[in-house]
């Protein structure tokens, strides 16, 4: 309620005061009367000037505190109450702001974790599918290596068993000439190389060599 409210409210409550004091004047003087009355009201006396002046300084002292009421207290309890009524509507306010900000702010960080994870487990895919080709590759080329030196190994013991087959035909070729032409004075260099070659030829060795 405003200044001007009150005000109004003030001057109406005055003016049908005083509208009423002839009313209450003539009812007090009715009961006054001997004839209508044993022994009257004396608060209603209002041919006694006392009561006139208690009357008039009631309505003095009511007008001056209505007027105080009306002029401070009441404008001080209705900015009080506006002033309490603001805050709790400014904090209402914000409390639904940072409801909206920390809701916001929770999207956002889901939507930052689910973006993380699904990022996180596309690289760890990706480097265990690249770790896997690596590997795939390393062990091809590991493979082809040891095939080609298992190759050139065989190739080089093929080579040192023809070189010691060679040599070893060739040594037991002239020693078996010799003892022959030692033993009966004549030799058949055909006939003592083909019998060294069954001979050979028998051994294991010249076996899987020929194999």
């Amino acid at each position: 309620m405003n200044k001007v409210t009150l005000g109004s409210l003030g001057r109406l409550a005055i003016v049908l005061t005083l509208g009423a004091m002839p009313a209450m004047a003539q009812v007090a003087a009715e009961h006054g009367r001997p004839e209508s009355s044993g022994g009257g009201m004396p608060q209603l006396d209002f041919a006694n000037p006392w009561t006139i002046a208690q009357v008039v300084w009631m309505l003095i002292i009511f007008g001056a505190l209505y007027f105080v009421m009306a002029q401070y207290a009441l404008p001080q309890v209705e900015g009080v109450l506006a002033a309490r009524r603001a805050r709790i509507d400014g904090d209402l306010e914000t409390a639904q702001a940072a409801k909206q900000r920390a809701d916001a702010a929770m999207a956002e960080h889901q939507a930052a974790t689910a973006k993380a994870r699904a990022e996180s487990q596309a690289a760890i895919n990706t480097a265990t599918q690249q770790a896997q080709a690596e590997a795939a590759s390393r062990a091809e080329a590991l493979n082809t290596k040891l095939a080609a030196q298992i190759e050139a190994a065989e190739r080089q013991i093929a080579g040192a068993r023809d070189a010691a087959m060679g040599a070893l035909r060739q040594v037991a070729t002239e020693t078996a000439d010799a003892l022959v032409m030692r033993l009966i004075g004549s030799t058949d260099s055909a006939a003592v190389t083909k019998a060294v070659d069954r001979e050979l030829a028998a051994r294991p060795l010249a076996a899987g060599g020929r194999g």
